[in-house]
């Protein structure tokens, strides 16, 4: 019933910039938290960030001071801007959105970081 739908994803050299953004479609209810995950091959996946609706971010402490989340509540889409990007960033990133104690995830969009 909640449709994500991520994009922004690619291909980026060491030190490059990426913005990712996730779209929330379908019965929406306004108190909820969205972010991202990722997972790369190997490890589990892991958070990188939330944002509640109303409320501060939180961030993983691997991406402290490279990465910004944000998001527009009127058009249900969470933003994560990717800056400083290293080697060990390259993982499928995953959008999530929670609400009521239920989960929805998107289907990922893969980040590859190298030169």
């Amino acid at each position: 019933q909640v449709q994500l739908v991520e994009s922004g994803g690619g291909l980026v050299q060491p030190g490059g910039s990426l913005r990712l953004s996730c779209a929330a479609s379908g019965r929406i209810f306004k108190i909820n938290v969205m972010g991202w995950y990722r997972q790369a091959p190997g490890n589990e996946r892991e958070l990188v960030a939330t944002i509640p609706s109303a409320g501060t971010a939180n961030y993983a402490d691997s991406v402290k001071g490279r990465f910004t989340i944000s998001r527009d509540n009127a058009k249900n889409t969470v933003l994560m801007q990717m800056n400083s990007l290293k080697t060990e960033d390259t993982a499928v990133y995953y959008c999530k959105y929670a609400a009521l104690g239920t989960e929805y995830w998107g289907k990922g969009t893969l980040v590859t970081v190298s030169s």
